[in-house]
């Protein structure tokens, strides 16, 4: 099976508050042939565990690194690993994914309030 994740199922794999939910997701993604994982979804997912589950920026890190160290999951891996720049860096992973992408688009300077 190939299936598009949302961020719920990796939220729920990697804190697992929801025994039974968190089962699920640990099968998905254990047993699909593939796992497509779009951009926004990981940076729900960086937010989401460090503002509703008080996570580190290092152990947002960690997990976006894991996901990315698994054989079937597919994601914009330059544009994650621009975000994983900026976070390791102390900065927002979701703005340095937006950069990626806007120098993608021919943007020459990121411009942000953050």
């Amino acid at each position: 099976m190939k299936v598009a994740v949302d961020t719920n199922v990796l939220v729920r794999a990697v804190v697992r508050d929801d025994p039974a939910q968190a089962d699920v997701a640990a099968a998905v993604l254990t047993d699909a042939e593939l796992i497509a994982v779009a951009l926004p979804c990981l940076c729900e997912f960086v937010w989401v565990l460090m503002r509703v589950y008080g996570l580190q920026q290092s152990d947002a890190a960690d997990a976006i690194r894991a996901l990315l160290a698994a054989a079937n999951v597919e994601v914009n891996r330059p544009a994650v690993e621009a975000g994983l720049l900026v976070l390791d860096a102390g900065g927002d992973f979701a703005d340095g994914v937006i950069a990626y992408e806007g120098n993608w688009l021919d943007g020459e300077t990121f411009v942000s309030f953050d």
